[in-house]
C-alpha cells in the first residue's frame, strides 16, 4: 500500500476533514504531520494563540492514536520538512486544507510547484469556509465590499461541499516507514511566564472541546443569543471563534448542526436565533473573503485616505494604559484586564475599546491589532484585520469614522448595574451605579464613601472623552478636504 503525507494544519480535527478522508479513500497510508512554520514576518503566532495551539495539538495527537496512527511534530521551513518526510516515508502524495493568508497561499503554491515536478502528487481541498473566496463575487465579477448584499448572496446559495464523514481507523505506518518526530512542549508554545492560569478554567482547546463548547452554546444559550450577545455581564456569545480558527470545527458541521436543530425544533424564537447567529458566521466568511482580495489591508488601510490620517506617533506611554486597562475609563479598563486574564474579549467591548484607542486616543489601529493579535487565543488575521479597520473607520463597510463610541454611554446601555466592569475592576466594587462607568464626575464624598482617590486606587482618565472627539473629528474633516 502507498504512503502519502497529511499536513494538519488550521484543520486541527478528524471529522469533516476533507484532505484527511480524500487520502484514505485513495487507499494510502497517511502520514500524520504538524509542521510549526510561520512564513508571514509579520504575523508571528501570538502568545496566546500559541498556548491554544499546544493543547489543540495534544489533544489531535490522542485521538489519531485512538484510532491506531499519531502525529509527527516537526519545525522550520514547511517545505524542506516535507521534502525530508516524502525522502524517509516514500511518500507518493501530500494532502492538505487550505489557509487563506496571503503569505500561506505564496508557500503552498511554491511547494505544489517544487513536488509536482518531483512525481509527487499535492492534494489541497477547502475545509475552513463555506465558500471559497473566489466563489462568491459580484455579479461584475469583483469582489465584494459591504456585508448585506454578501451574506444575501451565501445565505441563500449555501455552502459548497457536504460534510464528508470521519473515519473509523486510520492504519498505522509499518516500522521501516517510521519517521522521528519532535514533542509538542519542544515548539516551545506555552508561555513562560504563568499568566495563563486562569485559561484552564475557561477553555478546553480541541475538537471533543469544540463539540462541547456548541452542545452548551445551543442547549443554554442560542435561544436569547440575539439579545444576550451584546451583554457584557452575560455569556451569552458561543465561545467558538478559537474552536473555529484553528479548525477544530469546521464551519460547515455549525452550519449544519444548527439548521438542522431549528427544523427540528419549533420553540418560537428558534430560527430567529439561529439565523443571527449564522450571521456572525457570516461575518467570518467576509472577513476572509476581504482578506483574500486585498491582501494589503493586514497592515494598510482599505480606505487610502486614512494613509494620510495624522496618528500620533508619541504614544507609547498611552498606548501601555491601554493594554494594562489603565486609562480610567471602567468598560474599557474591565474589556482590556479581561483579555489578559481569558484570552478573550467580549465583541461589544472589543468595538469600546478599539474605539477609544483609534478615535480618542489617536493612536494607529495597527497598534491595537497587534495587541489583540497576541493576547486573543481566537487571533485570526482576517478577523481581526476586518475588526480593527471596521472600528477605525478605515474597512469595508467600515462604521464611519464619525461614529464614534462613547465608553461612558455604551456602559450605560449595556452594563447598566456595573456588573461586568465591578468583576474586572475591582478598585469600583464599592461605587454606585450612577458613577460606575464614570467615577471622574463623582463627588469627592463619593469617592471616599467607595475606597477610591482617582489618581492612586483607581488612575484619573487617560484623556477628556469629549474634547478627544471634537480633535478626532476635526483631524478626520482635514483628510477629507485633502482628499476631494
Amino acid at each position: 500500500m502507498s504512503t502519502a503525507i497529511i499536513w494538519f494544519r488550521r484543520d486541527l480535527r478528524l471529522a469533516d476533514n476533507p484532505a484527511l478522508q480524500a487520502c484514505l479513500a485513495d487507499g494510502h497510508l497517511p502520514v500524520a504531520v504538524y509542521i510549526h512554520d510561520e512564513p508571514d514576518p509579520d504575523w508571528r503566532l501570538g502568545a496566546a494563540s500559541a498556548w491554544w495551539l499546544h493543547h489543540s495539538l495534544v489533544a489531535l495527537k490522542q485521538s489519531l492514536q485512538q484510532l491506531g496512527s499519531d502525529l509527527l511534530i516537526l519545525s522550520g521551513d514547511a517545505q524542506q520538512q516535507l521534502s525530508k518526510l516524502i525522502d524517509n516515508t516514500g511518500a507518493e502524495a501530500v494532502y492538505w486544507n487550505r489557509c487563506y493568508e496571503s503569505a500561506l497561499l505564496k508557500r503552498d503554491a511554491a511547494i505544489k510547484t517544487c513536488f509536482r515536478q518531483r512525481g509527487i502528487d499535492v492534494c489541497s481541498y477547502s475545509a475552513s469556509l463555506l465558500r471559497e473566496p473566489w466563489q462568491l463575487l459580484k455579479k461584475d465579477g469583483t469582489p465584494y465590499r459591504v456585508f448585506t448584499p454578501f451574506w444575501k448572496s451565501l445565505y441563500k446559495i449555501g455552502p459548497s461541499r457536504n460534510i464528508v464523514t470521519m473515519a473509523e481507523g486510520i492504519p498505522a505506518l509499518p516500522k521501516g516507514k517510521q519517521a522521528e518526530s519532535l514533542t509538542i512542549e519542544s515548539l516551545g508554545l506555552l508561555p513562560t511566564i504563568a499568566w495563563d492560569k486562569t485559561f484552564y478554567t475557561h477553555w478546553q482547546p480541541g475538537e471533543i472541546g469544540a463539540w462541547h463548547t456548541l452542545d452548551s452554546f445551543r442547549e443554554t444559550r442560542l435561544i436569547r443569543y440575539k439579545t444576550d450577545r451584546d451583554s457584557p455581564e452575560i455569556s451569552g456569545t458561543s465561545g467558538l471563534s478559537a474552536h473555529l480558527h484553528f479548525g477544530e470545527i469546521s464551519p460547515l458541521q455549525l452550519w449544519h448542526s444548527l439548521l438542522n436543530w431549528s427544523a427540528s425544533d419549533t420553540s418560537p424564537g428558534t430560527l430567529a436565533a439561529v439565523e443571527a447567529w449564522l450571521r456572525q458566521l457570516g461575518w467570518r466568511e467576509f472577513s476572509h473573503h476581504l482578506l483574500y482580495h486585498f491582501p494589503h489591508t493586514s497592515l494598510q488601510p482599505l480606505d487610502k485616505r486614512f494613509e494620510r490620517f495624522p496618528w500620533r506617533t508619541d504614544y507609547a506611554d498611552t498606548l501601555a494604559r491601554w493594554q494594562k486597562g489603565q486609562t480610567g475609563i471602567p468598560i474599557v479598563d474591565a474589556g482590556m484586564r479581561e483579555l489578559w486574564a481569558t484570552g478573550v474579549m467580549h465583541n461589544r467591548v472589543r468595538m469600546i475599546v478599539a474605539s477609544l484607542l483609534t478615535k480618542n486616543l489617536c493612536i494607529p489601529w495597527q497598534e491595537g491589532a497587534r495587541w489583540f493579535w497576541d493576547t486573543l487565543v481566537d487571533a485570526d488575521l482576517a478577523n481581526n484585520t476586518m475588526g480593527w479597520q471596521w472600528t477605525a473607520g478605515s474597512g469595508a463597510d467600515a462604521a464611519p469614522f464619525f461614529r464614534i463610541f462613547n465608553p461612558v454611554l455604551q456602559g450605560e446601555k449595556f452594563d447598566p448595574a456595573g456588573v461586568y466592569v465591578r468583576r474586572w475592576v475591582p478598585e469600583l466594587a464599592n461605587l454606585g451605579n450612577k458613577f460606575i462607568h464614570q467615577p471622574w464626575a463623582a463627588g469627592p464624598d463619593t469617592l471616599i464613601d467607595a475606597g477610591i482617590r482617582l489618581g492612586r486606587e483607581y488612575p484619573e482618565p487617560v484623556v477628556d472623552l469629549k474634547t478627544s472627539r471634537k480633535q478626532a473629528l476635526t483631524a478626520w474633516d482635514r483628510v477629507k478636504r485633502q482628499s476631494a
